[in-house]
């Protein structure tokens, strides 16, 4: 992903912060071993406490958990709200479960502005689980809570801690037998080579110098990404930078996820830009190129023993790579290019997971239409990688049909290859911010800490809900690229500055951020 230019597509969504309600009082509700009426329709309109389920308020307001019209499968809901701030729970205790693995899965929408709206497993045997409600005030949203039952009894428990006027809907919920968790929480470092080669320094969250590799890993970040150009005029990002990371990479224990632009300088949707090597070859050698740079590079990481664990053959290729021979507009041509990479990367090792990595991560007809062209070109691939960031590429919403439809149509699993959040709007060096005024913000998410959090938890959470199990997980972008003299975007501007350092995960104190606490999520 790169955006020199500002590329403003106003959008969105709410969201607020998270903290904890009050203990849960004596259990009044009837013990079952299954859940009783979690679709709320066996009380109608107007209902304080629905059939099967029990109300609790720290504040005295129970009436703000009530059923009313407009459920998101039936036609009722639960709904939380009140003209006044208002702590409430509604629970449903459950007993005689056989221990083990089980996972809630609801549909749920907020307006946001809770001081925390979430729904919890607790009482089951372990620690509490929870996941946030994301904001949503269209669209329904299914979220799960996976959690493991080792005392045959759990609670059922949807949470606002809120102020007056602050609404959430839960509707449809489910508790069965099933895991949950993603396999990937990740980031792209590839600015860190650079960064650290001009000066750039990182801290622990308390003010320790440290390695920024070993610090993200102590946050739980699991899997690195690291771009790779072919020949850039900074002389980053190529083979060589690229080979050394990698260790270090795979020192810390993490797995690597190496990014092919097929390009000297960025490749998205607005720029696919053959290399100046490549430059005038014919389509039949171009496929060459890609089959022999691919396979140079990935050989190259597996002779030193740091195996490549996942390749994107082209980056956010939503208009195709290597233009104009390799666009979309002549997709069987494009399917060679991408066939000659996939092939490249299996012959140097045939368990490295191969990935096609587009953009517009809400654009459920445009991810249709391009991986329905792949297919019927016979273009090879194990995994879908989808950029989105909320403030360009539609709501929560369109991001999660938009995600669940690719999982499901091409029977892949799927992963956010891109996304982040500012967690301020204010510039640290002297390029202006892509993102650096109120207006372009999600809704519900401010430029915070707090908010940057709550996205990446968020992002996380609405990929884990993908059925099936086919939510991978979450890349970073870009989590080390602080404001360094000479570590601009342009690789041929040693004076350019970076206008993305308010949406690191460093913070301009160089201090690694509390939001970093996202790569914990399950």
């Amino acid at each position: 992903m790169f955006h020199p230019r500002r590329t403003l597509r106003a959008l969105l969504i709410p969201l607020t912060a998270g903290l904890a309600l009050t203990a849960l009082p004596a259990q009044t509700a009837s013990a079952a071993s299954t859940l009783t009426n979690g679709g709320f329709e066996s009380d109608g309109t107007g209902t304080a406490t629905p059939a099967g389920w029990s109300t609790y308020s720290a504040t005295g307001q129970n009436a703000a958990s009530f059923t009313e019209a407009g459920g998101h499968g039936g036609s009722h809901r639960l709904t939380h709200w009140s003209a006044s701030a208002y702590k409430v729970e509604t629970y449903q205790y459950l007993s005689g479960l056989t221990n083990g693995n089980y996972k809630l899965t609801a549909w749920v929408r907020s307006g946001g502005g809770q001081n925390s709206a979430y729904l919890a497993l607790k009482n089951c045997g372990g620690a509490e689980q929870r996941t946030d409600l994301p904001v949503s005030t269209s669209g329904w949203i299914r979220i799960v809570v996976p959690v493991s039952v080792t005392a045959n009894q759990c609670t059922i428990s949807i949470n606002s801690d809120a102020a007056a006027g602050n609404w959430l809907n839960v509707d449809d919920l489910t508790f069965a037998s099933g895991s949950g968790g993603t396999s990937i929480h990740g980031a792209d470092i590839s600015s860190l080579a650079k960064s650290e080669a001009k000066g750039g320094t990182y801290r622990t969250g308390s003010g320790s110098t440290g390695d920024p590799v070993a610090i993200l890993r102590n946050a739980g970040m699991n899997y690195a990404r690291l771009k790779v150009w072919v020949n850039p005029a900074d002389g980053y990002n190529n083979k060589a930078r690229v080979l050394a990371t990698a260790k270090r990479v795979k020192a810390a224990g993490m797995k690597l996820l190496v990014d092919f632009h097929y390009s000297d300088t960025w490749a998205d949707p607005g720029a696919q830009s053959k290399p100046a090597a490549w430059s005038g070859h014919s389509y039949s050698q171009l496929k060459t190129d890609v089959y022999n740079h691919t396979y140079d590079v990935l050989n190259a990481l597996k002779a030193q023993g740091t195996t490549a664990d996942m390749v994107q053959v082209g980056n956010e290729i939503n208009g195709g790579m290597l233009w104009s021979e390799g666009s979309t507009d002549n997709f069987s041509q494009l399917a060679g290019l991408l066939n000659s990479g996939y092939n490249a990367v299996k012959a140097v090792s045939s368990s490295t997971t191969v990935a096609l990595h587009l953009a517009k991560g809400g654009d459920l007809s445009g991810t249709r239409w391009w991986f329905d062209n792949a297919v019927a070109n016979g273009v090879k691939f194990d995994a879908i990688g989808l950029s989105y960031y909320g403030y360009w590429h539609g709501t929560l919403y369109d991001f999660q049909t938009t995600l669940d439809d690719a999982a499901a149509r091409y029977a892949k699993p799927v992963f956010v290859a891109e996304t982040a959040y500012p967690f301020r709007l204010d510039s640290e060096d002297s390029h202006e911010n892509i993102i650096d005024t109120a207006a372009e913000l999600v809704a519900g998410y401010p430029a915070t800490v707090a908010g940057q959090t709550r996205w990446m938890n968020d992002m996380a959470s609405i990929v884990e809900a993908v059925p099936g199990g086919r939510g991978l997980g979450v890349f970073y972008w870009e989590a080390t690229w602080t404001a360094v003299t000479g570590n601009g975007w342009d690789p041929t501007d040693a004076a350019s500055g970076n206008g993305w350092e308010n949406q690191a995960l460093f913070g301009y104190d160089d201090r690694a951020l509390s939001s970093t606490s996202w790569f914990g999520h399950r």
